[in-house]
Formats: structure tokens, C-alpha cells, sequence
């Protein structure tokens, strides 16, 4: 049996559809965020951070590439990498199985230099970061968000405690016009 449907429903129904499209666009975009590590690789690796070169951090991928990153001992996986502009909302779980992770947002230098790393204290200097905001440190197993309205361009997210960055905890976002 064939179903038809008729000029004021399907006029209805486009309606509903073009309202649900403008309420969905004026909630903004959702980026899931999973924190990761490896246990006690991430562990035994945070005791030979004097050995490891600041490249480990975002230096290490600057042509989009995730050149070692798959021997990384922790992370930051984003369920979507290219996003528009405008409210972005980044919904941030902690998925380690015991270690403290935090997630801040700053934009990438036009030039692409890398973020100003302390070398000395194993983290990124925030305040010359210019970040634009962060899900503070949360234990295992917790969740935390950040809305944030974001202009075009490359912006990375990354975690400050100190030693995580260094050891991969990183990963890069687009927000396209």
C-alpha cells in the first residue's frame, strides 16, 4: 500500500523539520571528549620526563599527522575534528583508571609554533598559551564540560598536569566559518 502525503502535512512536517534545524543550530555543536592514559606505561614513563624532548608535545604533529602518537602513553580522543564556528560545547570524561586529567582549550598560532612549554615544571605556561578556557582537574571516572564560542581556526585541547602534555595528552580541533 502506497502512503501519500498531502500538501498541509507535508507542509507541516517541513516546518517541524526547519524548526528542529534552527533550534539544533542555536544549541551550538557537542564534542565529546575521552581523557585517556595507559596505566602504568603512562606511570613508568612520567619518572623519564627529563629525558623525553619538548617535540613530544603538539610540535610533534604541526602537519596534522599524529607522527608517534600511537606509542603515546595518554591522550585525548575527540569524536569529531572539524566543527563550525560558533557554540561548541566539549563534553570531557575522564576514562583513566586512576589518574587526574584535565582538558584546557587555546588557539594555535597562525605561524604554527608550538605552545610555550616549561621544560623546567614539564607543562605548558597557560597564561602565554592565551587559553580560552578549561574542564579542571577531574578524577578517574568523572565528567565535566566547557562552552566556549569559537571563531574559525585551529585550536588545540590539551592536558596541564604536569608531565601529560609532553607524553601525548593532546590533540588538535577545526573550526571552520
Amino acid at each position: 500500500m502506497e502512503r501519500r502525503i498531502h500538501g498541509p502535512l507535508l507542509a507541516t512536517l517541513g516546518l517541524i523539520g526547519l524548526l528542529a534545524g534552527n533550534l539544533a543550530a542555536a544549541d551550538g555543536t557537542t564534542v565529546n571528549v575521552s581523557l585517556w592514559d595507559k596505566g602504568r606505561m603512562a606511570d613508568r614513563m612520567m619518572g623519564n620526563l627529563a629525558d623525553m624532548p619538548a617535540a613530544m608535545g603538539m610540535g610533534m604533529g604541526m602537519d596534522g599527522a599524529m607522527h608517534g602518537m600511537e606509542m603515546a602513553a595518554m591522550g585525548i580522543q575527540i569524536d569529531v575534528a572539524t566543527v563550525p564556528a560558533g557554540e561548541v560545547t566539549f563534553v570531557v570524561v575522564n576514562d583513566s583508571a586512576g589518574v587526574v586529567h584535565e582538558m584546557l582549550v587555546a588557539p594555535v598560532a597562525a605561524d604554527g609554533q608550538p605552545l610555550p612549554y616549561d621544560s623546567d615544571n614539564y607543562m605548558v605556561n597557560e597564561e602565554a598559551a592565551a587559553g580560552l578556557g578549561e574542564v579542571p582537574e577531574l578524577d578517574a571516572g568523572a565528567t565535566g564540560s566547557l562552552t566556549l564560542n569559537l571563531q574559525p581556526g585551529s585550536y588545540i585541547l590539551y592536558c596541564n598536569v604536569p608531565g601529560h602534555y609532553i607524553l601525548g595528552m593532546w590533540t588538535m580541533i577545526t573550526v571552520t566559518g
